[in-house]
Formats: structure tokens, sequence, C-alpha cells
């Protein structure tokens, strides 16, 4: 045993431990100093080797996947010895192994392994990275063990062994590296919940009062029955070439088709303060006991959005739907309560809450950090659409780089809020910007539990410590801003089926002969035929393909979405806050090999087509004005008055750079090239319109080029921006929109 390196490893571990924790990616070349080397054994021979492992290895006999485990891939085994096995064989009743059948051994060793390489280093998060053979996230927590040595905790219960000696002499510690993976030897069994969403919040003591709403509303049937689609057959589809500017690809069609859910729930003490307090200042009726004082809180909240006029009356189209006795009416309020709380896709971890983070040893000191987004100058934010019809939550990261402007001037710390510094993490709902918005949210709290389950065969659930509620003031206030949404988060499916962001982002393919094996190096491109995605439609004639990410790429977060063929494409637009005029924007990168599409907004055909290859800097735009600046230099040198001036030319244009804060990584990794000084990232005006926010709207895209541009009219979407005219309407002489 090397003393030094072990030394090393608890010091880095501890590091882990007190590391505020951004997410690692997954580690496709970890750094082997780090790792205990047995050169020459596969897994399996691992296996086979230690007699204290014999019981796990006649599972992954018995489950047939020992053929797997030796071959050459990239694994890492969470590895319970013969007497955690046996104690899960007495907890079941069993006495030994030859008592499973050969579909417990199959779920018990695909619970255990997970085909991506992770270190104790790289479990910094509430969840790993990749899911585990089953397609199931396990959740990870920093402690420490009995001998005070720093540990990752798996579900809440397990946890990884620092170091253990066996009557045999053998010694196991974490970390231990073979040929095709890594060995983290555990005490316990790993066990996933097989219930559904409403079974672990109905399990769950501590959040009593939101379970009891959940059910009297009648929303406890939706979740149970939608987990996935069954006749889903990824067999059927064949693989898909193309060729998306310069690079010949292919893509496959998901591996599954799952259902998802994910809600932010409020403990029962939040609740109780709140009866305790009253609401902005109005006492809750708790009276007629808990389920009542939670309906009357809830009319507080939605009575100024849906249910009172401006005097405060209530409408009398509301009255009958609005009654304690009609609480699965879809008007009453504590039915909209509840739905506001339940996000339409399944997130496994906070980590998935905002963008990929970066942690490559590789790239330039600053991008550590949601991929895509500059943190010294906005947090990272996401959208996503709720079971409360025609809503969203924002989802916004506060980040633990130093607040500064763009010209590097430092900005004071309590435009970011009075807690920055103490709770850096997700927020839901949150803005602080200004006097004028300052707007605290419910803050998402990570923890994982030994008990009980947050994570279920069709959802998650994360404990929030306020009330997240679409009220008056998170329409008007929160969410009256620029809605800027990457088309992998358009799509509820992409998340929920672990597609988004998947893939080896700073590893590029052969560009000429595809990666077509069934488990390609780099990651996996997807396309969606007709009927996979809701709310979406298409001709037989195209395909959607769903871009893995390279951090080079000319678009925001490294991945897109491109059409294919002679498309005629039609998408339900995420919801708006409140009815108004709205400007919709789509940011793409322009390219000679990408088509022309017509436009059309509810059926209506908006302007003249939009061609897709022409860059900034030609004629059509800025022409020699548009200097190719990715280090954004320009902007730091140039007045606001000429920024104005630029903008307002484009804008009569339909036009806007990408924006400031959105980059994409170059130079072998090593610097941050932003958008808005890159001439091939631009946003195009799609229609400005009046939106009602009480009805679906929809989007459709018609093919309107001849396909001579070589790649069968090609058309990417990257990322969706909706705009309230509060922000695009400046038009005074020096000032402009913040392009942020």
């Amino acid at each position: 045993m090397n003393i030094k390196k072990n030394i090393r490893v608890a010091f880095m571990a501890l590091a882990a431990l007190l590391a505020s924790g951004s997410l690692t990616s997954c580690s496709d070349e970890p750094d082997s100093e780090y790792f205990y080397a047995f050169t020459g054994e596969m897994m399996s021979d691992y296996l086979k080797n230690r007699e204290q492992y014999s019981e796990f290895a006649a599972i992954v006999e018995k489950a047939g996947l020992m053929p797997t485990l030796s071959t050459y891939g990239k694994y890492t085994c969470f590895l319970p010895d013969n007497d955690a096995i046996n104690v899960y064989l007495q907890d079941r009743g069993m006495k030994s192994v030859e008592e499973l059948t050969k579909e417990d051994c199959d779920t018990i060793a695909r619970t255990h392994l997970v085909n991506n390489i992770y270190s104790t280093f790289e479990m910094t998060q509430d969840r790993l990275p990749n899911a585990n053979l089953l397609g199931r996230y396990i959740a990870t927590s920093q402690g420490v063990d009995a001998d005070s040595n720093a540990v990752v905790y798996l579900e809440g219960l397990s946890h990884i062994i620092f170091e253990k000696t066996y009557p045999n002499g053998s010694i196991v510690h974490q970390n231990d590296s073979v040929e095709n993976g890594i060995v983290q030897p555990i005490d316990m069994v790993i066990e996933k919940s097989n219930s559904t969403v409403t079974d672990i919040l109905r399990d769950n003591p501590k959040i009593s009062l939101f379970y009891k709403a959940f059910e009297a509303t009648g929303l406890k049937d939706l979740l149970v029955e939608k987990v996935a689609d069954e006749n889903w057959d990824p067999k059927k589809y064949p693989k898909y070439y193309y060729k998306s500017h310069i690079r010949k690809e292919v893509g496959w069609v998901p591996d599954t088709r799952k259902y998802g859910f994910t809600a932010f729930v409020e403990p029962d003490s939040i609740y109780r303060e709140y009866f305790k307090n009253g609401y902005k200042g109005q006492p809750i009726d708790t009276s007629k006991g808990d389920l009542y004082a939670l309906y009357d809180l809830a009319c507080k909240v939605y009575g100024p959005v849906y249910g009172h006029d401006e005097e405060g009356n209530l409408l009398d189209e509301a009255k009958d739907g609005w009654k304690f006795e009609n609480l699965t009416d879809s008007i009453n309020p504590l039915k909209r309560f509840i739905q506001y709380h339940i996000m339409t896709r399944y997130v496994a971890g906070t980590a998935d809450l905002t963008a990929l983070v970066i942690d490559k040893p590789q790239a330039a000191a600053s991008v550590r950090e949601a991929f895509g987004t500059e943190t010294k100058w906005v947090n990272p934010v996401d959208w996503y659409e709720t079971l409360l019809p025609h809503t969203m939550l924002k989802i916004e990261q506060l980040s633990k780089n130093k607040r500064e402007d763009v010209n590097g001037k430092a900005l004071p710390v309590d435009i970011w809020g009075p807690d920055a510094d103490k709770k850096l993490g997700h927020f839901v709902n949150r803005r602080y910007e200004s006097p004028e918005y300052e707007y605290r949210g419910s803050y998402v709290d990570g923890t994982v539990e030994k008990t009980p389950n947050h994570d279920a065969l069709n959802g998650h659930y994360f404990y929030v410590d306020d009330l997240v509620v679409f009220s008056k003031e998170v329409r008007d206030v929160v969410q009256n801003m620029r809605i800027r949404m990457d088309f992998s988060t358009v799509f509820p499916e992409i998340m929920t089926n672990d597609m988004r962001l998947k893939g080896n982002y700073d590893q590029d393919d052969n560009q000429d002969v595809p990666d077509d094996s069934e488990q390609p190096k780099n990651g996996k491109n997807r396309y969606f035929p007709m009927g996979y995605l809701e709310n979406v439609k298409f001709n037989t004639n195209c395909h959607l393909v769903y871009r893995r990410p390279h951090w080079e790429f000319w678009s925001w977060q490294g991945d897109e979405v491109n059409l294919f063929g002679d498309y005629d494409f039609i998408f339900r637009i995420p919801p708006v806050p409140y009815s108004g005029e709205w400007q919709l924007r789509l940011g793409f990168a322009p390219l000679e090999t990408r088509g022309v599409m017509q436009v059309y907004f509810d059926g209506v055909p908006q302007g003249i087509p939009l061609d897709m290859m022409n860059t900034l800097d030609s004629e059509m735009y800025l022409g020699d004005r548009a200097k190719d600046d990715p280090q954004l230099s320009t902007y730091k040198t140039t007045s606001i008055e000429d920024l104005a001036s630029e903008q307002k030319l484009l804008k009569n244009l339909g036009a806007y750079r990408g924006p400031r804060s959105c980059y994409n990584i170059g130079n072998n990794g090593q610097q941050k090239n932003y958008s808005w000084g890159i001439v091939h990232m631009m946003r195009r005006v799609l229609c400005q319109t009046y939106i009602d926010a009480t009805k679906d709207h929809y989007l459709r895209f018609r093919v309107a080029s001849d396909g001579k541009q070589g790649n069968d009219n090609e058309f990417m979407l990257d990322f969706f921006e909706m705009v309230p005219k509060s922000v695009y309407s400046v038009d005074g002489s020096g000032e402009m929109e913040d392009d942020l």
C-alpha cells in the first residue's frame, strides 16, 4: 500500500466534501494518479479473483453480464462484498444467491453498473452524471465513515469503502482501477425504488400536507398512470445518415419513451408557518382543518391571478369551480396551487436543473460553470412548463463567480440578493437585478436522505424552503423578462429520456466516416419519429435530429436541433406569463449549406422566408461593419451610442447579434468565444405579435429552399427566445436592449 498516495486520496476526498460543488462531467480518460491500477485485469477478472466478491460474481454470471465486463469499455462497478449480499438476502428472507431469479440478478447487477468511469472526486453533486444500466440515476452525497474518512454515500444509505482488509489478506479501497473501468467497493447493496411519484410522495411524512392536497385535487391518478410507452421499440427504426454543414453523422432514435414528472415540495413546516403568520398580511383560516387552510392559502395566492376582478371580487365564472367542495375542478385554486409545483419532465438531481457544468483540466481556468453561460455576467437560467396550463417555472442557479459587468466593473452584491453568498445553488422563480426586480424565490434543496425516497420510476421531487407559486409578483415581475430556452428544454422528452447534453462535448468525431457502432465512442445523435414528441407534428419527408454537444460548435451549450428534407414542422411554443405583445426569436448559426424556410404563427405566414445562409457580415446585414471578434474586445472599446445604433440597424432588419453572455469554446479548450462577437451566431425575429397567455400557440416552419445547398434543406434550431414588449421596445437615442 502506498501510504503517501493514501494520504493524498484522503485529502482530495475531503476537498471534494468541502467543495461547494460544481458538477463534474463524465471522465473519458480519468487522471490515473488518483487510481490504484491492476494492469491486465478486466472487471470480470476482478470479481472472479477475489473471494470476498464471489456472491456478486455469481449474480453477474446469472444475469448473463459477465461477458460484458470481460470486454473493453468504460464501466464503474459499485461492488458489494459477500457480507453485504448476505444481509440483502436475509432482508428478503433468502438464504443464498441461488434463490434469486435471473430477473432479480439482472436488476441487482445493472443497478450497480454504470457505463462510464467515475472516481470519488467526481461525485460532488447529488447524483451521478450518467444513469446506471437500468437507466436510473444513483443519488450521491458526501459524508464520513466510522473511521472519519471522507466518503461518498449512495442513495443515502450505502457508502463507498475507503479501505478494508479481509481475513484472507486482501486489501480493497476506493477508486480501484481495472482495464475497462473502475471499481468502487460499497458496504451495502444499492436498491432503487420501483414506485411511482405518487407512492414516494405518499410515503414521506414530512410532506403530508402537500400529499393530502395532491390526492384531494385528483392529481395523484395522473402521475400513477404514466410511466413509459411499453410499445416503444427502437429496433424498428433504422439509423439515419445525414450531413450537417461539413460533417457526416448518424442518428439513432431514443432508447426509451418514458414519461416523467418533477415536483418541488414544501415540507409541512413551511405551510404551518404561513398558517400561523398569514400570507402577505392576510390571515389564513385554520378553523376547518389543514386541507381547508391550504385551500385558503391557495385562494390568497391565486385570487389576484385568476379569480378576482380589480376590486377583489370573485368573478362569476370562477364561483362554482373555486369552491372548497370542488377541489378537482380545473379552475380550483388548490388544484392550481399543486399543479404549479410539478414539471412535465423527469429531473434526477439539482445538477440537471440548469445546463451541463464543465470541469475539464484542459479547459480555460474560468470554464467551471454551466456550459455556454458566462456566470460573471449572468446566472444560468432554464425555463420549464408545469402541470398548471400555460405556466412555466424559472430555475436560476446562483454561481460562485464574482459579479461584474461586461467591461469588468464589479457589481454590488446586493443586486444578486441578500443571501447570495449563503445559498449558492438553484432557486425557483428568483429575480435580483435592480431595486425594481427583487424577488428571492424558493431555494431547491438537493439533500439525499436515507429515508424516504425522492426518486421514482416516473419522477423525482425536491424540497423547497418557500412557496412555489405563480403569483401576481411572479407573473408581472419575475417572469416579465426575455425568456431564452435551448431547444433541448423546449421538448420535455429530451430530458425525461436522458438525452440532453449527453456525449463527450470535448471530443470530435471523424467528419467523413461517422461511428455507427451501437456504442459510439463520443455519444449518439438522436432523431425523433413522428409521434415521439408531444405537441409536435411534421411530415413524413422530414427528419428531426438532436445533435449531441460539441463545445466548439457555433451554438449555445454546444448542441442543436436540425431539420432535414422537405420539412413542414409545427410545434406548440412554450407559454408566456401574461397576455400582450411579444417578439419570438430563433437563435442559430448561418452557414452556406443551410436553407430557407417560411415561418407561420398560428397558421398565419410571418414576413419573408428566413434565409440561413447569410452571416452577420454579409451585405444582407452589417457588411464590413460586423467584426468577427469572439473575445468581445469591440464591446469594451465601442461607445454605447454606437452599440445602440448597430442594434437598431439590425432590429430594423429583424435580426440581433448572438447574446453577450453566451459562448462556445475554441483553441483546443483554452478560450471562450462569445456569441456576440461571432458573425456565425445570430438571432432572427420570427414574428412580433399579440399572444394570449390563456391559449396554446404554434409555430410552423415550412421548407422554402430547393435543396441546392447540398444538405437536404438543412435547417438549424439552436435556442428560442420569447421577448416581451417591455424588453424589446427600446427606441430612445443611445438606448439599447440589454443584450446579455
